[in-house]
């Protein structure tokens, strides 16, 4: 028998679980302890799964919206991501889903890498400069004409559940559509 627990990216702002407290005790994603006999997954050096295993955490788990209210239910999420969510109304969950991707690929300077299509399949490539500056006004422009739909299009499918990796992303393409990334996870092979 083998069994998996895997935290998906709800939303760019936090990770799944039910907790009345507000603060965080932990880092990053990688240092949430393991229930007894389970292992996380060790993902490659400076990829993608060890880039979302060691995103940084709010020490505050209030999640906010992008105007500074409070999210409605605030026992939804264990963990608060340490990512900027911006000031207009434009991270959707697939939004989250590129963000995450774009943030590692910038950190990685592989700048052509970054490149997401809409529906119509036109590509939205980053392009020089290769500045902080620009990526966020490239990322607002990908938020405003990509989402669910597109993304999947841009997709390749996983067999099965099974096979469910790190880095992987289930989605749901749509209007409305939706989609989480697959941001650690933890196996036991007696259970």
């Amino acid at each position: 028998m083998f069994s998996k627990i895997v935290v998906f990216s709800i939303t760019l702002l936090c990770v799944a679980c039910n907790t009345i407290e507000t603060e965080n005790p932990y880092t990053t994603i990688n240092k949430i302890p393991l229930p007894s006999g389970f292992y996380r997954v060790v993902e490659l050096e400076n990829s993608y799964g060890e880039f979302l295993q060691h995103i940084s955490l709010k020490k505050d788990k209030t999640v906010y919206k992008f105007n500074g209210d409070l999210k409605g239910n605030q026992t939804a999420q264990f963990a608060v991501l340490d990512v900027s969510i911006g000031n207009k109304d434009l991270q959707q969950c697939a939004d989250a889903v590129m963000r995450l991707r774009a943030e590692y690929l910038f950190a990685q300077k592989k700048f052509t890498q970054i490149d997401f299509i809409d529906n119509n399949l036109k590509h939205y490539k980053f392009y020089p400069p290769y500045t902080r500056t620009h990526f966020i006004t490239y990322l607002e422009q990908v938020f405003g004409m990509c989402g669910s739909a597109s993304l999947a299009k841009q997709l390749n499918t996983v067999p099965n559940f099974k096979s469910i990796k790190i880095v992987d992303i289930l989605i749901r393409g749509g209007f409305p559509g939706h989609a989480v990334q697959v941001i650690d996870m933890a196996e036991n092979n007696n259970v």
